[in-house]
């Protein structure tokens, strides 16, 4: 047997008694199993290249129980006098990361987004038009790349939290053994002469910047 795929079995064989202990302790110890989310809020500015600060507020929530809802926050952007919005929202213990299910939870758009890439640098992303806007929106996670439907949040989860390397602040409760926490970022841009792929083009480049200055900075337990 080859070196390599010797070490690949190690490799998966610690990871499934990891999962194994970890499960077990959620069995025998689950009131242990759910670490308290640390404080966080949104900062007042964040840097994005090209593009001038000119709003940060308050976003308001919408009527209902939003129990998964921990800080949001409001940004806007100019260049040239040609405005972006970007809704920031952190969510935990979320049970359904479909971000076309956020769009319809938590705001006035109606349209679902038709469009979902993957791009190498970021991971997945969803976009749409809604009254003479196009919009960006997606998940960045806490590890792995970004997601769009709840599938992908899902195997993400699966994929990068159950490690070998995080069993000792699984077993001490220190963090869940899976993280169910979002940055939820909705950005959105008006059309006016534009067509919807030029919108999307910007949306898209302006996504990636974002996405690099935040997923480094994602909100530790």
């Amino acid at each position: 047997m080859s070196f390599w795929k010797q070490t690949r079995i190690s490799l998966l064989a610690l990871t499934f008694i990891t999962g194994l202990l970890v499960t077990g302790k959620v069995i025998l110890l689950p009131s242990q199993d759910k670490p308290k989310i640390n404080a966080f809020a949104f900062p007042e500015e964040v840097p994005l290249p090209q593009w001038r600060p000119s709003l940060t507020a308050p976003l308001k929530t919408p009527a209902g129980e939003h129990p998964e809802l921990f800080a949001q926050k409001h940004y806007r952007y100019t260049e040239n006098n040609f405005p972006l919005d970007i809704e920031m929202r952190y969510l935990q213990n979320l049970y359904n990361a479909d971000v076309n299910l956020l769009v319809e939870r938590y705001t006035s758009i109606k349209s679902s987004a038709n469009i979902v890439r993957q791009s190498n640098e970021v991971g997945y992303y969803g976009l749409g038009l809604d009254q003479q806007r196009a919009y960006l929106s997606a998940c960045i996670n806490s590890r792995g790349g970004s997601t769009f439907t709840h599938a992908q949040f899902r195997n993400n989860r699966y994929f990068n939290d159950v490690r070998f390397e995080r069993l000792l602040p699984l077993l001490t409760g220190q963090e869940p053994l899976l993280d169910k926490r979002c940055l939820w970022v909705h950005m959105s841009i008006p059309l006016r002469n534009s067509s919807p792929d030029a919108s999307y083009q910007i949306l898209e480049k302006i996504w990636i910047s974002w996405y690099k200055w935040w997923q480094p900075r994602f909100p530790k337990i």
